[in-house]
């Protein structure tokens, strides 16, 4: 298989953790005998800087000509009192509106060797598993906005076909797993989630295999973190998507495993890892590169149906940890650290002991 790869580094650790990326996926590449290009595009506050633009119109073009996206990381405080359309965030947003990326998926896993570091207790975290599915470009992050001295407005809205694509979206990939759905809403207030509630429910006559429940995004919140285990898939909105994913990516015990990617209907991906571009340890070499690996793995699994390789690199990360491998932020008392540079070579070393590099840049 031959595919081009569009790689957006951006900002802070951004870099780093790609690289690690990109090797990982050459080390696929090499053993599977695939050949992956690499084209490299600015985005967020380099793109900024460089373009005074967080999205220029050459990383779009690039991104068009591409198969997918691996996306590193994108802010920092330099670009904090930058006006709206100059914030690195905006980039992001645009990027996400301009190919169509309405479902974002971030799966949630419990690592055994790592179960310790979570804040939640072994038992409750021990058998999680869980996919939340989360609508991205409608909804208030999307909708009109005003704003006076005294008054500020933000509106929400969504469509019926907005809803639809990403319910039967969920629905399809809660097939593939364990076949249970929870649908999060606020539908006791909000009539955008009544809508929502109400195509859930016209829709589940279609997959009359898999069980379906409806819950309210409070009482979704609350069990996220005293039951985890049991959710399967999760399907929301945009707004309480982003924070109950941020809720549930502390149950592992570390931002630095977790992967997401973003699609649109066609398989057409951005992958990005869920931490942010943590600027305070830029340039140290010390950046965990695991969900940046896993998100490449996922770009594998969704864009590109190569099932077999996605499971390699997983299988290979997962044996890092359990040989007692880890990077700072995850590493146990008394265990020696791993440069971001020398974990990535113990996870080259699980996929393809005799990888040699060999990338191909445009």
């Amino acid at each position: 298989m031959e595919k081009k790869i569009t790689v957006l580094p951006g900002d802070g650790i951004g870099p780093e953790v790609v690289t690690a990326a990109v090797e990982v996926l050459g080390a696929i590449a090499q053993k599977y005998d695939h050949q992956f290009h690499f084209a490299y595009g600015a985005i967020g506050g380099v793109a900024i800087d460089q373009y005074q633009d967080p999205l220029p119109q050459n990383t779009i073009s690039l991104c068009e000509e591409s198969d997918a996206i691996l996306l590193g990381a994108v802010g920092g405080p330099k670009w904090d009192h930058n006006p709206a359309d100059l914030r690195p965030e905006k980039g992001l947003l645009r990027i996400r509106k301009h190919f169509d990326l309405f479902s974002n998926l971030r799966p949630v896993q419990a690592i055994p060797s790592m179960l310790k570091s979570s804040p939640l207790k072994e038992d409750i975290v021990k058998d999680v598993d869980l996919l939340i599915v989360r609508e991205l470009t409608g909804g208030l992050y999307f909708g009109e906005r005003h704003r006076t001295e005294n008054e500020a407005l933000d509106s929400l809205t969504y469509t019926r076909e907005e809803i639809e694509r990403i319910v039967d979206n969920a629905f399809t990939l809660a097939r593939l797993r364990r076949k249970k759905l929870t649908s999060v809403d606020k539908a006791n207030v909000l009539d955008t989630s009544r809508l929502w509630r109400d195509i859930v429910d016209e829709k589940k006559a279609q997959y009359p295999d898999v069980e379906v429940e409806h819950s309210l995004v409070d009482s979704t919140a609350m069990k996220l973190i005293t039951a985890p285990a049991e959710y399967d898939v999760i399907v929301t909105e945009n707004m309480f998507g982003d924070i109950l994913s941020d809720e549930a990516s502390v149950i592992t015990g570390s931002l630095g495993v977790l992967p997401s990617a973003s699609m649109r209907a066609d398989n057409f991906g951005l992958y990005e890892p869920v931490h942010g571009s943590a600027p305070e340890i830029a340039g140290k070499g010390i950046a965990n590169p695991a969900a940046t690996i896993l998100s490449a793995a996922m770009m594998l699994q969704y864009s590109f149906g190569l099932l077999e390789e996605a499971k390699a690199i997983e299988d290979a990360v997962a044996a890092v940890y359990e040989k007692g491998f880890f990077t700072g932020d995850m590493a146990p008392k008394g265990v020696e650290a791993l440069s971001t540079n020398d974990w990535t070579e113990k996870v080259l070393h699980e996929i393809e002991p005799a990888y040699v590099k060999e990338q191909t840049f445009i």
